[in-house]
């Protein structure tokens, strides 16, 4: 008995190993937004679309049909007839007499009867349908991800940093955000961005996010050693993947970069900076402030150093460059080393929005 239970937990927690319809609630794919109006208006057509082709497949095969006094049906008994049996009212005044006509009705007129009905009370069965659709969409998500972005925590930072990403131009399906809070999520979802529900300290859940194949992670956990753990959790299933973690506290910096960070933002030293210089010269803030949106006015940004820029003075370049990363490393123009730029570096420098 003990053994059973064991397996099954174990079971509930392998999310990678369940079925495409079991991640429904747990893995969402966001979708275009459609109104009611546009949903009742296709659904409508289709209802007529299904009922003109009976009303085709019978006017085609019109001499197999009498009505009650005999006679042939013109293209209005057809529709007639088409209607009422569709709709399964079925009065009886016009029949199928010859077997063709009997056969077609079995074989055509009655899968179509059934297709219209279910047109007619789709609404009802919508739950389903959109569990059928989220499952296949799942499918098609988990095989095509690649070098996506995936947000661990959806708190102010987590937000923040999804809106600094939309704001640089990267597209809300190239994210995807985990978080333990549903209703986080549901504000995540509405933006278009993938999200996944579940604990980013469980290797299972990141692995379902994608984060084996991700280009980045962003870890905004709300506690320092939430952070440490996840970023562990992430670099062992995404080796590649460049991690970017925030902490409270500058004396757990080390241990984020021990666990495989790349780049470590101490939230609260940071602040304090800034409060710092506000008092001051606030106006110093601002343009920081400004320089950290990328929405409008200013922002720092990085490129390629362009073909007939190489050999130059980084100081003498069209845009204001701040620095240059050199073989992984980031040296600050007016260094010796920059005096020229060479064609494998890159460019820190300030964009105008």
């Amino acid at each position: 008995m003990a053994g059973k239970f064991r397996q099954r937990f174990q079971d509930q927690e392998n999310l990678t190993e369940r079925p495409d319809f079991a991640l429904v609630g747990v893995l969402r794919i966001p979708e275009a937004m459609r109104s009611p109006f546009n949903l009742i208006f296709r659904r409508v057509m289709m209802a007529v679309g299904v009922l003109f082709l009976a009303v085709f497949v019978i006017y085609l095969d019109r001499d197999g049909y009498r009505d009650a006094q005999e006679n042939p049906l013109s293209f209005l008994d057809c529709l007639y007839y088409a209607t009422v049996s569709l709709s399964t009212t079925g009065y009886g005044d016009i029949t199928p007499i010859t077997p063709s006509a009997r056969l077609i009705n079995v074989l055509v007129i009655t899968p179509l009867r059934v297709l219209f009905l279910i047109i007619l009370v789709g609404t009802t069965l919508s739950v389903l349908t959109e569990r059928s659709r989220q499952a296949f969409k799942i499918q098609r998500w988990r095989n095509a991800v690649r070098n996506h972005t995936v947000v661990v925590g959806y708190g102010t930072k987590g937000r923040t940093a999804v809106d600094a990403m939309l704001g640089d131009g990267i597209k809300p399906a190239d994210i995807v955000v985990v978080d333990t809070d549903q209703t986080v999520l549901d504000s995540a979802a509405s933006l278009g961005l993938v999200t996944v529900l579940g604990s980013a300290t469980k290797s299972e859940v990141l692995r379902l996010a994608g984060v084996q194949h991700a280009a980045s992670v962003i870890v905004a956990a709300n506690r320092d050693d939430t952070a440490v753990l996840v970023t562990l959790t992430a670099r062992e299933v995404g080796p590649k993947a460049k991690i970017v973690a925030a902490i409270r506290e500058t004396d757990n910096a080390h241990l984020l970069r021990q666990s495989g960070a790349d780049s470590v933002v101490v939230s609260s030293e940071t602040a304090g900076r800034l409060l710092g210089i506000a008092r001051t010269t606030p106006t110093v803030v601002e343009m920081i402030e400004d320089l950290l949106t990328p929405e409008a006015g200013f922002a720092i940004a990085e490129r390629e150093v362009e073909h007939d820029e190489i050999g130059g003075s980084p100081r003498h370049l069209s845009d204001i460059v701040l620095a240059v990363v050199r073989d992984g490393r980031l040296v600050r123009v007016g260094s010796p080393e920059v005096d020229s730029v060479e064609a494998d570096d890159r460019l820190l420098y300030i964009r105008r929005v």
